[in-house]
């Protein structure tokens, strides 16, 4: 016997008292159940002495022996229990048994810290049935075939891709140009899962927020529909509140890959994006409270009068269309980017930069930040970066201005003013601050 062997054994029975503390509630809670905290302690112990006996001897059989025997013991206690109900109960139970018998077993040949995660794992599993299967009512066929089509693109598709240039300027990386695309469709299909998983009747704040994951422009034109068609909003303060919550996040969304593309390039980043990003989230937070208010002493027509902001439909937003559709254009402004380099330094970027962002604000900010260090100053990159996302979002006012009604585009369009003012601010002052 020594310390290491003690150590060892005692970690074992901690894990069983882990896994079985929830079993044992589970126990008291519903019939059914007849394994408790004593048992799961006990088969731990078991799979940790019968692997420290077949390590001693040089007889891997004994532990075979041995986890053979519990299997049998645990499926033969499950057919009985089985036949003395009515309605069949689950393998739960019985399949986290043998796996804290085996994860006792990983203690002592010497994975105790892998044993412990997985035995937290478990544990987890077992305590969140509730949270799980409710999780699992809401997936949809279409979001398990999302969920398959990025895994296609992350495992199979990607690791056949080059990862060296293909063309003549060393633009184009086919492995890493993949490999953003798999970035934004992930990005999207947070904000797809949390928006199922919220409700669509949850609020036009949550719904621009989960929205403007998937898309900010998107977001923006639903909304802008919506006010149109729903008496509810005629304050207009609820849809310009989830409008530019939605611009909150993509001001976030940029900074975020950014940071994942070129962490360096936020030193200076930040100012621009964060000043932005603070105009953005003062004016969405004073028209949710304002629509708060007037919600509050308006008494509403109907259920479904309230309804149409907070229910903006949302398709599911990864497919390997989108997603060679996002890596076509990334691709483009890759090319376009290169040649305005090479042709027009300096204002050539900044034109590209400002067509691009009108279209798409994450092909360019990838690019960008792509080449920032290389073949472009990091001062001249993140302008390049603010004009894209100033593009973009003028893009998007004009989407209310001409496809909204009642007081939401002026709202939105003051808002976006001031958006300018901050970026513009930077322009003058913050950049000059920066590179003296």
């Amino acid at each position: 016997m020594t310390l290491e062997v003690a150590q060892n054994f005692l970690i074992a029975l901690l894990i069983g008292a882990l896994v079985g503390i929830d079993r044992e509630k589970k126990k008291d809670a519903e019939p059914g159940h007849t394994a408790g905290i004593r048992t799961y302690i006990l088969l731990a112990l078991v799979g940790a002495a019968s692997a420290w006996v077949a390590l001693e001897l040089n007889a891997v059989w004994i532990f075979v022996a041995t986890l053979l025997a519990v299997s049998a013991i645990i499926i033969a206690g499950y057919v009985l229990q089985n036949r003395a109900q009515d309605d069949a109960i689950g393998l739960t139970s019985e399949i986290a048994a043998i796996a804290v018998c085996l994860l006792g077993a990983m203690v002592v040949i010497g994975y105790p810290s892998l044993a412990v995660a997985l035995a937290v794992v478990t544990s987890a599993v077992l305590a969140f049935k509730q949270p799980l299967h409710g999780l699992v009512s809401r997936i949809g066929t279409d979001d398990i075939f999302a969920g398959i089509k990025l895994l296609i693109a992350s495992f199979i598709i990607l690791p056949l891709l080059p990862d060296e240039a293909i063309d003549p300027w060393g633009a184009i990386n086919p492995y890493k140009l993949w490999l953003l695309v798999i970035l934004i469709a992930g990005l999207s299909l947070i904000g797809y899962v949390a928006t199922r998983m919220l409700g669509k009747a949850q609020g036009t704040a949550v719904t621009g927020l989960a929205g403007g994951l998937v898309s900010s422009t998107a977001t923006t034109l639903n909304f802008a529909r919506s006010s149109r068609h729903e008496p509810a909003q005629a304050d207009g303060h609820a849809v310009s509140a989830g409008i530019l919550l939605a611009w909150l996040v993509m001001f976030v969304r940029t900074t975020v890959l950014v940071a994942f593309m070129n962490p360096a390039l936020l030193k200076t980043m930040w100012i621009p994006f964060a000043a932005m990003g603070g105009v953005t989230a003062a004016f969405a937070g004073w028209h949710y409270y304002a629509g708060l208010k007037g919600t509050a002493h308006r008494k509403p027509d109907s259920e479904e009068a309230g309804a149409g902001a907070s229910g903006m439909p949302l398709q599911n937003p990864f497919s390997l269309g989108s997603a060679i559709q996002f890596g076509a254009v990334f691709a483009i402004v890759l090319l376009a980017v290169k040649m305005a380099e090479e042709n027009a330094p300096g204002l050539g970027v900044y034109l590209v930069s400002a067509l691009a962002g009108s279209v798409d604000v994450d092909a360019i900010t990838l690019s960008i930040a792509n080449d920032a260090n290389k073949a472009i100053e990091p001062a001249q990159a993140v302008t390049a970066i603010v004009l894209a996302a100033l593009a973009n979002t003028a893009v998007k006012c004009g989407m209310v201005v001409v496809l909204g009604a009642g007081p939401a585009r002026l709202q939105v369009a003051a808002a976006t003013a001031a958006i300018f003012a901050a970026g513009g601010a930077w322009f003058w002052l913050g950049r000059m601050l920066v590179s003296g």
